[in-house]
């Protein structure tokens, strides 16, 4: 049941939630009983092995699943102007594929903010500004996806989400296709705008080490659910649950 609440509680709440696909024998709960906050302005790491319901959470939240049962309350948060379905942006694993290919960048940078009626030079400019602030020259703006590098369109792909002013940034293995240089290059910026923008960060994330680096918090998923959540040094250092224990083990 989406909500929204006031900017003093979690940007997004999530509880007992639950999530299935199919009809009735073949019904398949991939997310059992979630419950999980968001703060304001921090970075939240989500892991565990791939098929748990990372992914499923992420589009919960974005609002491109709608959960079976259970409550996902989206909130203000730190990011303040966000209003209604903006307030949440989400950037992706493959960057390219996010983007229309027909479109340059500048097209697609600005969709959002010219839906929302800013004049056009004024949208431009925006996205000009994005750009430089993402690391990537204006002149860019005219570019097609396929005519710059994977960590060009990821930063493309982060200045996109920014233009709406997100109150949380959802990075669903936004690093994993790059190469390591990169990727640290990467999450060096979303380090920065965190701090820049007050926005939270939902980090999901295969690599701990990158986690550890990055997070303030981290919850473990296994198999649907959440099975361990705290300070990311206390929970990578001394784990609480045995499969936290074993998922750490095999990353080393």
């Amino acid at each position: 049941m989406p909500g929204v609440c006031s900017s003093t509680k979690p940007v997004v709440s999530l509880c007992n939630l639950s999530l299935s696909y199919g009809r009735g024998k073949h019904v398949r709960e991939v997310v059992h009983g979630v419950s999980l906050d968001v703060l304001p302005g921090e970075v939240l790491g989500l892991v565990g092995e791939s098929g748990c319901g990372k992914s499923t959470i992420a589009k919960c939240v974005a609002g491109f699943l709608k959960p079976s049962s259970g409550d996902l309350v989206v909130c203000e948060g730190a990011a303040g102007p966000a209003r209604g379905p903006h307030k949440v942006q989400m950037v992706f694993q493959d960057p390219s594929s996010s983007f229309d290919p027909r479109r340059t960048f500048g097209q697609s940078v600005t969709e959002g903010l010219r839906n929302a009626g800013t004049p056009k030079g004024e949208a431009l400019a925006r996205a000009g500004e994005l750009f430089e602030r993402c690391g990537l020259a204006r002149e860019l703006l005219g570019r097609y996806p396929h005519q710059v590098s994977g960590g060009q369109c990821q930063r493309a792909a982060i200045a996109r989400a920014l233009a709406a002013r997100p109150a949380l940034l959802i990075a669903d293995e936004a690093t994993s296709a790059l190469d390591v240089t990169v990727q640290a290059q990467v999450v060096a910026l979303l380090r920065e705008l965190n701090a820049e923008f007050g926005m939270a960060v939902l980090f999901i994330c295969h690599d701990l080490a990158l986690v550890q680096d990055f997070c303030d918090r981290v919850a473990v998923m296994r198999e649907g659910r959440i099975v361990e959540v705290g300070p990311t040094e206390q929970v990578l250092s001394s784990p609480s649950d045995p499969y936290t224990a074993r998922l750490i083990a095999s990353a080393l």
